[in-house]
């Protein structure tokens, strides 16, 4: 039966792509098909998503010409090899693979369409923030698709490849960077009396709700800042311990070493 998407590979960001894909009205379970080698992940998808589930990667090549790529980047030769014949023109493949670019795709599989996404973790949340980036072959079209694939997780810009390590250090591991901070503020709480649970709820809730009011307003962060910080009040004088403490220099300094790490990496695939 030809199915509308398929993913080869049913990790957590397959599984969080199919429910998000899903839960939107994009696709219904009848219309994707996957591939994943463990058994007990194949059973898990199949029971808690309801689609078409095999161990042959080929068949989800045989049943979508829109397929997305999502195994460990030290598998995709292996997996590109299972997929030899399988995959033409008539394909586009999605591809997250953390540091596979689309030359090496294209130099692999030369009659497939690639476009290179790195999604992050919220995913799993439908709160992902994404980029991507177009092969040589690509079409507007592919990426308009790619684009509603990805919105139906979170938000998606498309970006010049060279970008997209920037993009690696920024949101791809900046989930890390705000658990850090929700984790430390929850404990500030607890050290000045709060229980636990409230405190990390407070904390996280914090968060969101500054980070909703960036995206729903468009204003700059600093400007907002500003409004919190009332004259001689309690938060500048917290802002004053973070400046002290160098907390804006330190984020800075984490997306930079991320993204020299995902350049690295990307040189040795």
């Amino acid at each position: 039966m030809t199915k509308k998407i398929g993913f080869i590979g049913a990790g957590n960001m397959a599984e969080a792509m199919i429910r998000g894909v899903i839960s939107t009205g994009l696709y219904s379970a009848d219309e994707i098909v996957a591939s994943e080698v463990h058994e007990p992940r194949r059973r898990h998808i199949a029971e808690h998503l309801g689609i078409d589930i095999h161990v042959d990667n080929a068949e989800v090549a045989k049943a979508s010409k829109f397929v997305v790529l999502s195994v460990k980047p030290q598998q995709v030769k292996d997996v590109l090899a299972s997929l030899k014949g399988h995959l033409t023109k008539d394909h586009l493949v999605m591809s997250i693979l953390a540091g596979t670019t689309t030359a090496t795709l294209e130099s692999n599989e030369p009659a497939c369409r690639f476009i290179r996404v790195m999604p992050n973790q919220p995913c799993m949340v439908l709160a992902s923030a994404s980029a991507f980036a177009r092969g040589s072959k690509a079409t507007d079209g592919d990426c308009e698709l790619v684009d509603r694939v990805l919105k139906a997780v979170g938000i998606s810009f498309e970006v010049s490849e060279n970008l997209l390590d920037a993009v690696t250090g920024l949101s791809g591991s900046g989930p890390a960077y705000a658990y850090m901070m929700i984790e430390a503020l929850s404990d500030g709480g607890v050290l000045m009396g709060l229980p636990r649970d409230v405190s990390m709820k407070l904390a996280a809730q914090t968060l969101l709700g500054a980070a909703k009011t960036i995206l729903e307003t468009g204003e700059q962060p600093g400007k907002m800042k500003d409004v919190v910080c009332s004259p001689g009040g309690t938060t500048i004088e917290g802002v004053k311990v973070l400046e002290e403490f160098g907390l804006r220099s330190a984020l800075m300094n984490a997306v930079e070493a991320a993204t020299m790490r995902s350049k690295e990496l990307g040189r040795k695939e």
